[in-house]
């Protein structure tokens, strides 16, 4: 499909393919699925990405990045997300990916010097710690209970959170706080830098969870208990952490987008290549209707996810919000990788389900996707709240007429 990505973004996205298919996909096999990548084979793939002039696509060249606009990052995010590895080997993984632009968007000089820099040459790791457990924010953010009180010139961090991505590893932790009891939650929380190894953090446990295994990544539950945090580490604007978290979130979903239709684009190459080659019942899997059509359907709903994704990036880089694309995108796109992930793996038969072919780690990574940033059902209140505030005035009027 011809889609209307610029010339600089379609020779970045061939160029990112080819590096998945000649560097990352040759150790895919080796690494995934056995624990965290060894932090030696890591290296050595972003050194790769390095000297083909691919690494952190989505930074300025100042920060040791490509300096890709926005829209153009997306189909290279798709190329890179054909193998687990590959966002990692770019520097393009969630939730550092997020984090970095969020620092990159809202930090200080200084802030920056001392934590963008690293994490962006890949000598850092990072998390974000919003969500909590059970009682507070989770899918309703306004119900956070961590807080943040001012004592001079410092400020005294309590809270409980969990699904922190990456915590367990992280070397620093973005954490969202309420800063202002009296605001409304939008209106009083902030964010602030907090390295890992600050008296009072506690990484509590890493929660297992299904993909757990294929990539290694964690989701740790973290304690913070009198936290000591100074004045400098607040990161943006005080009280305006959930403006500031949207700005991170909006964008990040998108790149998610592009990340997981790289995989199903790869579950589907790896599919067609196995039905064309097996044979029942007198001719090739591929020449029978019912797996001809489940093709054209996964085909024609990632084209559309592509484009609905596209779309919602247009509006964000024309300087929108976005929100309701954004979150249409967001629900419409993970649900159709998931399914053409599923119906991947049931063409493949039993060899779907084993662990020579990577549509079996993709399978248990995709579930994810309909929860992280943001649920299904949080995204359709959005736009079903949208939906129903356009509601035709002279269409009510119609209708309660007619039932009279």
């Amino acid at each position: 499909m011809e889609y209307d990505d610029t010339r600089r973004a379609r020779e970045f996205a061939s160029r990112t393919r080819e590096f998945v298919n000649e560097e990352v996909i040759p150790v895919e096999r080796e690494v995934m699925g056995s624990g965290p990548v060894p932090e030696a084979q890591l290296e050595t793939l972003r050194e790769a990405a390095r000297k083909r002039e691919l690494y952190a696509p989505h930074l300025p060249e100042k920060y040791g990045g490509q300096g890709l606009s926005y829209r153009d990052m997306l189909p290279v995010f798709e190329a890179a997300g054909r193998s687990l590895l590959g966002p990692a080997a770019l520097r393009v993984d969630a939730p550092d990916e997020g984090n970095m632009h969020t620092l990159e968007l809202v930090g200080t000089e200084e802030q920056k010097a001392e934590w963008l820099e690293p994490l962006v040459a890949g000598e850092i790791r990072s998390g974000f710690s919003m969500t909590e457990p059970l009682q507070g924010g989770g899918s309703d953010p306004k119900m956070l209970e961590t807080h943040a009180k001012k004592e001079g010139d410092e400020w005294i961090l309590n809270g409980h959170k969990w699904w922190t991505t990456q915590g367990s590893e992280a070397d620093v932790l973005i954490v969202m706080a309420r800063t202002d009891h009296e605001a409304h939650p939008y209106a009083g929380c902030s964010l602030f830098l907090v390295p890992s190894d600050t008296e009072g953090v506690e990484v509590v446990r890493e929660i297992p969870h299904v993909g757990g295994e294929v990539t290694g990544t964690s989701h740790a539950e973290i304690r913070y208990d009198d936290v000591i945090i100074p004045e400098e580490n607040l990161l943006g604007e005080l009280n305006e952490g959930f403006t500031h978290a949207q700005e991170r979130l909006g964008p990040a979903r998108l790149t998610h987008c592009m990340r997981y239709s790289g995989m199903a684009e790869r579950a589907l190459d790896v599919a067609k290549a196995y039905v064309s080659e097996r044979e029942g019942f007198d001719e090739r899997l591929s020449e029978k209707q019912a797996i001809r059509f489940t093709i054209a359907e996964a085909e024609t709903d990632l084209h559309a996810a592509r484009t609905m994704v596209r779309h919602a990036a247009h509006e964000i880089e024309s300087g929108g919000e976005a929100r309701i694309p954004v979150s249409m995108a967001k629900v419409f796109a993970a649900n159709t990788v998931q399914e053409v992930i599923d119906d991947c793996l049931q063409l493949c038969g039993a060899n779907g389900i084993g662990k020579d072919l990577p549509i079996a780690d993709f399978y248990e990574n995709v579930r994810q996707f309909r929860l992280v940033d943001g649920a299904d059902e949080v995204h359709k209140r959005v736009i079903a709240r949208d939906a129903f505030e356009d509601v035709d005035e002279s269409e009510i009027e119609h209708i309660t007429r007619y039932g009279e």
